[in-house]
């Protein structure tokens, strides 16, 4: 979930191979992601059944500690976006292309989608199971934006202010504590959201609910983009290099 380093100059065919690494990348790290979330939520849910407070703690843990290691396993690959709205940050700071864009994010929906098929397999589940759990009401797009907004704010926050190292520490903390002070228990990921419809399980999303999630989420997007160039006009190397 960092922004990409800049690139040494390339041949095609180097050029085509290395979109192709951050691609799969981004796919894995994606899938890995909702293995992690959904699965957990399914194992909470064996665990410690009729105590919803304790499956939420433990399905925020096992997502925390995952997006750690996830965002170490492949942040100097394809920076570990595995989310939609930072991938469309990023290109509104024109760190990354369009074109780079629009794949990056067809890669995220690929990725966590075929996630959620293997957490449902995992656990002796359908493959393929539409969720029925319903999440609509102003007071969840609401979280939706707050979580959206303070996750891309820990992002950029971090990078742009010569602490990049930080990052998968703070956004696993962010999302393990956003799971608890957010109504919504933070999703704020369209990829994740799309893939959470597919697993009729604690984790899953009703494919009613999710398009007003996803919009709440790209108008977290938006605000923090505003936010962002606010209180980081300047990333640390246009300060140094200054």
């Amino acid at each position: 979930m960092t922004q990409l380093v800049d690139q040494p100059e390339l041949g095609t065919g180097a050029l085509r191979l290395d979109l192709a690494r951050r691609l799969v990348a981004e796919a894995c790290g994606t899938a890995f992601l909702m293995v992690a979330v959904i699965g957990s939520g399914i194992m909470a849910s064996n665990l410690s059944p009729g105590d919803v407070g304790l499956q939420l703690l433990e399905n925020a843990a096992a997502t925390a500690g995952a997006l750690v290691g996830l965002i170490l396993m492949f942040g100097a690959v394809s920076g570990a976006h595995f989310n939609p709205v930072v991938t469309l940050v990023d290109r509104s700071f024109g760190t990354i292309s369009t074109r780079d864009t629009s794949l990056y994010i067809g890669a995220q929906l690929v990725g966590g989608c075929a996630g959620a098929i293997v957490a449902n397999v995992m656990f002796e589940l359908p493959a393929l199971e539409l969720s029925t759990k319903e999440r609509s009401s102003p007071a969840l797009w609401l979280a939706e934006v707050v979580a959206t907004v303070g996750l891309l704010l820990v992002i950029n926050g971090c990078v742009r202010t010569g602490r990049a190292a930080a990052v998968p520490f703070a956004v696993g903390a962010w999302i393990g504590g956003a799971y608890f002070f957010t109504s919504s228990t933070s999703f704020a990921n369209p990829a994740a959201t799309v893939a959470r419809m597919l697993s009729d399980s604690f984790a899953g999303i009703a494919p009613a609910s999710v398009p007003p999630f996803v919009a709440a989420q790209l108008v977290g997007a938006a605000i923090a983009y505003g936010l962002i160039r606010l209180l980081y006009p300047h990333t640390d190397d246009e300060v140094t290099d200054g």
